[in-house]
């Protein structure tokens, strides 16, 4: 079973009033609460349709942000690491998810600092595990976790986030063992040598951020020159409405922790 897009498990949170105070690069309005409670109803039926058991964590008024669960925590078959996120307002949200891995998982480690990392920076893939450097997660925090995953056989390999762009999955997301969607500027830097790529479309490239999960590709939708190619390659895509959680920088895999715990 491949490791890095089969899971049985899977954690969401719903989105909270105060969500429309959220972080954000570029102000582009605030995002409609009710819009994005149906948006999120859609991604997780999506999931449980696979057959995996979903956990939906109740609203956490005190973290507008904490809708994006995938930023708090890592999830690999072995053990969860609750993260220590590079924005302040944020910093709280790993330790309320760590007890909830311990529901789950036997060990469950800490990124104590004084690094910073957070998941959205982190792909994992069959081979290795990429950690992008970003404005939220730095040389530190990669070297932390790489200490605490090294020991169960994972190489870890730190890259580069594009200028600009919040975290390295905003650009790119795991379809298959071999396959990597990804925008041209993430591409063409060349860490992906190695792996068969297919590129967003031109003008595309906010749909870069999807999630393989069991049989399913769960995708924004709005983007259908991406998507045909997708189709073309043999995928079984899941549109799911994303236009509230771009306005606050998320996308498909912000909004879950995905895993299958051997514990």
């Amino acid at each position: 079973m491949a490791r890095s897009y089969r899971f049985t498990h899977a954690i969401t949170r719903r989105p909270c009033a105060a969500i429309v105070e959220g972080l954000r690069a570029v102000d582009t309005g605030a995002p409609d609460l009710a819009t994005f409670q149906q948006h999120h109803a859609d991604y997780v039926t999506a999931l449980k349709s696979t057959g995996a058991l979903v956990t939906e964590l109740s609203e956490m008024e005190d973290f507008p942000d904490s809708v994006f669960v995938e930023d708090a925590a890592l999830c690999l078959p072995e053990l969860a690491i609750a993260m220590r996120p590079g924005a302040p307002s944020r910093s709280g949200e790993a330790a309320r998810m760590r007890p909830v891995l311990e529901g789950f998982y036997g060990e469950v480690a800490t990124i104590k600092g004084p690094g910073t990392i957070e998941g959205g920076d982190i792909l994992v893939t069959e081979r290795e595990i990429l950690v992008g450097r970003s404005a939220r997660t730095d040389a530190e925090g990669i070297a932390e976790m790489s200490e605490i995953v090294t020991p169960f056989g994972y190489t870890v390999r730190e890259v580069h986030t594009p200028p600009g762009v919040l975290h390295f999955k905003t650009d790119c997301s795991l379809l298959d063992e071999e396959t990597i969607l990804a925008t041209n500027r993430l591409a063409a830097s060349g860490c992906f040598d190695g792996y068969r790529v297919i590129e967003t479309a031109e003008g595309e490239e906010a749909c870069a951020n999807a999630i393989r999960f069991n049989n399913l590709v769960l995708f924004p939708a709005g983007f259908p020159k991406t998507l045909e190619k997708l189709l073309a390659s043999g995928y079984e895509v899941q549109r799911i409405g994303n236009s509230e959680a771009a306005k606050l920088d998320g996308g498909m895999s912000c909004l879950s922790l995905r895993f299958s715990p051997n514990t």
